[in-house]
């Protein structure tokens, strides 16, 4: 696992491919970011482009440390301040007020803008001999499944990276806390690494729900972390049933549970995931990535336990699950149709 830092050479040529309006893969401690020289407006909307991102869906800033902050942001009210010196640098997005001079692509057309300053050494490298604002959403196609590895990047979006800097896996895994600090009291908007304890031990009282009409964020939409294959969350205990129902029709399926299988199956690909929270969401798209590229078709993903520390597995597990069952057909029938079709010849 590389987390050291790399050859300024390398940081040199992802520095001038950003100011050449061109796109840069990085490592953070979260996921690998797809960045864009905040500054320039084209750079900014070929992000959207290559993701094929929805213009509404804003971006965060990445910054070096929070003296950069008065270039993205038009004031720090006193939580958000005091947030910023306990989590940063690390896995924590800050919602505040847009300064006048940032672009609206950034924002969604919001008057709120996203920030952060993340803590992987590389990340902190490239930041820091750019010397302004990067934009960077996941590096991958809008609404799959997310980068924790320079392969993922290669495999996703290829060429239309101009550099890929290569720091290892991703210490934590699943994108960052997301806190919006508008209004009277902090909410968190999306779960990560930070859990609201965490946050409530700095500032005491912070929302743990969105409440009514908040600012759009990364990360937010009902669907969303998704593999291409239709993914279902099962309860613990009928996770065998539903395998058996699946595998005794010959259909190939692949489980992601917090245990080993209790027999074996032909019809089967299973991971054993572990039960430590922050192994299992370190881990978690590469398993889905594994079971994704596995020829099954249909991955059963055991439900996680209650408790905060498995918040942000158990929310992009929800919406990757409410991407992969787009249609309300039984699986069953829906194996039947299938196998209708190709008897018949129709689509």
């Amino acid at each position: 696992m590389l987390t050291a830092r790399l050859p300024q050479s390398e940081i040199d040529r992802a520095v001038e491919a950003l100011r050449d309006g061109d796109l840069v893969a990085f490592p953070t401690e979260t996921v690998y970011g797809l960045g864009a020289d905040a500054q320039n407006p084209q750079a900014v909307r070929k992000v959207f482009e290559v993701k094929g991102r929805p213009a509404s869906h804003p971006l965060i800033v990445h910054i070096h440390d929070t003296r950069a902050l008065e270039r993205w942001v038009l004031s720090v009210p006193p939580a958000a301040a005091q947030l910023a010196q306990a989590f940063w640098p690390g896995p924590l997005t800050l919602i505040l007020p847009r300064a006048p001079a940032v672009d609206m692509a950034i924002t969604g057309g919001q008057e709120t803008v996203a920030v952060r300053v993340p803590r992987h050494p590389v990340a902190q490298q490239l930041l820091r001999a750019f010397g302004g604002g990067i934009v960077a959403p996941s590096a991958n196609r809008y609404g799959q499944l997310s980068p924790t590895r320079a392969e993922h990047v290669r495999d996703e979006l290829g060429d239309e990276v101009k550099v890929i800097l290569d720091g290892g896996d991703c210490k934590i895994g699943v994108e960052s806390t997301i806190v919006s600090c508008i209004g009277d009291v902090p909410r968190v908007l999306r779960p990560g690494a930070v859990t609201l304890t965490q946050l409530r031990q700095v500032v005491g009282n912070v929302e743990g729900s969105p409440g009514e009409a908040p600012p759009r964020v990364p990360g937010s939409s009902d669907k969303h972390y998704a593999p291409r294959t239709p993914l279902r969350v099962v309860e613990s205990g009928r996770l065998e049933q539903e395998l058996r129902k699946r595998t005794e029709k010959y259909r190939k399926t692949g489980v992601l549970a917090m245990r080993p299988p209790r027999s074996a199956g032909k019809f089967m690909t299973w991971i054993n995931a572990g039960v430590r929270a922050d192994v299992y969401a370190r881990d978690l798209y590469s398993h889905l990535r594994t079971l994704d590229r596995s020829d099954v078709t249909e991955i059963l993903v055991e439900e996680v336990p209650a408790g905060e520390n498995w918040d942000a597995a158990r929310d992009r597990l929800r919406r990757a699950s409410e991407a992969g069952n787009t249609s309300p057909v039984d699986p069953d029938i829906a194996a039947l149709l299938a196998d209708f079709g190709e008897e018949t010849g129709q689509p």
